[in-house]
């Protein structure tokens, strides 16, 4: 089951919104700061959403492959989670 897919939605949903305001004000030639300040905001979103998504996959998708007796399933399942967390922290 995964838990916070409605907050996820949200979040991306409002995080597109933002984005598309973004774009607007710098069509418009917005003030750089407020820019900016708006797209923190997008950033947050999306890393909020990023880290739902990461607890959901660890207590459904990676605590199942734990727990079967595939060490390839296994490793796969850490090798995956070893390659997101580097391009979030890129």
């Amino acid at each position: 089951m995964k838990y916070n897919r409605k907050k996820i939605l949200i979040n991306l949903k409002k995080a597109k919104s933002i984005l598309e305001k973004i774009i607007e004000m710098t069509e418009k030639d917005a003030y750089c700061i407020d820019i900016m300040q708006q797209n923190l905001a997008v950033i947050g979103l999306l890393k909020s959403a990023h880290e739902m998504l990461m607890k959901d996959h660890l207590n459904t998708c990676f605590k199942s492959a734990m727990a079967s007796k595939s060490q390839a399933k296994q490793k796969r399942m850490i090798e995956e989670i070893l390659k997101v967390t580097r391009l979030y922290n890129k």
